[in-house]
């Protein structure tokens, strides 16, 4: 019998009897936790970490009036990322900008018009999968600060190496040594967590496909569309870990407020 192990240079990744250098298999995700309520003087707030990637996401706002060029009949979001150490850059600036796209497709922009809501994302750790795990933090977030959403959505990181496997939630090293990275965000069915804003969601259309594709690197269409069907399974289990930090938390407050 002879093993299969893809090791062709030293910046290949190595997968051997699919399994990865750090002992996970190729669809297995990092350890989720996710916290809520952090800081007193944001409107919202959520700590998202995936292994050792973590970002925390502040929201304040709605805020009264909108930026320049901004249209006033609805709210505008505002993204400001921060990284760990150092000045922002161009990824970070690339960040921004995707992720306030999202934000926008999944809030509810005609509540609140004419105001601003600001996310401020500060990255904590970062060993891969960055701007999925800010996604997720920024969702929760939202949630937290009580902003009307059409739905909430989730993120996963996809990788492709050199050898053609598809990988899930890579390591920054993995990435380095990937012929692809491709982060994908989903929508997710509408949680009862916005008494006020349920008759609203009745006409707004919930998306079956998906809300943001971002790659970086070449891969042909049959990869695509096997990392898009892995990322919906995947999507599938984080969606059900955010339904029970979200529930797990309504509870707590219930408990209090009796």
């Amino acid at each position: 019998m002879f093993e299969m192990v893809e090791l062709i240079t030293s910046s290949t990744l190595h997968i051997r009897n699919n399994v990865r250098a750090d002992g996970r298999t190729l669809n297995q995700l990092r350890p989720l936790t996710c916290s809520r309520n952090l800081l007193n003087r944001a409107h919202g707030s959520a700590r998202w970490s995936q292994g050792d990637t973590t970002v925390l996401a502040a929201v304040f706002g709605p805020k009264a009036g909108t930026k320049k060029g901004e249209n006033p009949e609805k709210a505008s979001i505002e993204v400001i990322w921060k990284p760990k150490t150092g000045q922002i850059g161009r990824r970070e600036k690339e960040y921004e900008m995707i992720l306030r796209q999202t934000l926008q497709s999944i809030c509810l922009l005609t509540v609140h018009p004419n105001t601003t809501t600001s996310i401020i994302v500060q990255v904590i750790g970062d060993d891969g999968a960055l701007l999925s795990c800010a996604i997720n933090a920024s969702c929760v977030a939202l949630v937290d600060a009580g902003i009307p959403l059409k739905h909430l959505a989730v993120s996963i990181c996809c990788g492709l190496t050199v050898g053609g496997h598809v990988i899930l939630d890579p390591t920054v090293l993995e990435e380095q040594k990937l012929k692809a990275v491709l982060h994908l965000v989903f929508p997710n069915p509408p949680l009862s967590i916005h008494h006020k804003t349920q008759s609203l969601l009745k006409d707004e259309p919930i998306e079956h496909g998906i809300i943001t594709s971002v790659m970086r690197g070449v891969m042909s269409v049959p990869d695509y569309e096997h990392c898009l069907d892995r990322g919906r399974i995947a999507c599938t289990k984080i969606s059900e870990f955010v339904r029970r930090n979200l529930q797990s938390s309504a509870r707590e407050g219930l408990a209090k407020a009796t």
